[in-house]
């Protein structure tokens, strides 16, 4: 589950993307976690993202795999518009499938949800789902 846990995390959005569509800048983004029909308390946190970041949107957006004993496929994304959604399946010790769907609503505001599930030996061990809020509030400390 910590492994599950790890990717989930690394996958989160930090908030930017080419275009306009998102800007660089200071941004709180604010986590609502329920684990295993748990609900966490929303965590909220404060990240810089730099123009660079604001223009690669498959490195800003895109899932990060960290598993061990564990092979990824490649991920899917499709960008339509304002909204991304991606898709990472990885197969071994611990399957594991996870998805993010994000809605660019303005420059400065953004929603996303991300899905994970994970198996061993074809039993559901972890189920995920964290709804993200990110919002721009200013510029990055200097």
């Amino acid at each position: 589950m910590t492994r599950l846990g790890i990717v989930c995390l690394c996958a989160l959005p930090v908030a930017a993307m080419a275009d306009g569509v998102i800007e660089a800048g200071q941004w709180t983004v604010t986590q609502s976690v329920v684990m295993n029909g748990n609900v966490i308390p929303p965590q909220a946190k404060a990240r810089c993202i730099t123009p660079e970041q604001a223009d690669d949107v498959a490195k800003t957006f895109g899932p990060v795999s960290g598993t061990v004993n564990s092979t990824c496929d490649a991920p899917s994304s499709e960008m339509n518009g304002r909204t991304l959604s991606w898709r990472l399946q990885c197969h071994g010790q611990l399957d594991m499938d996870v998805a993010g769907d994000f809605n660019f609503d303005g420059p400065r505001h953004y929603t996303a949800t991300i899905t994970a599930k994970g198996r061993m030996a074809g039993a559901l061990i972890s189920d995920v789902k964290t709804e993200v809020v990110g919002e721009r509030t200013g510029d990055c400390p200097q």
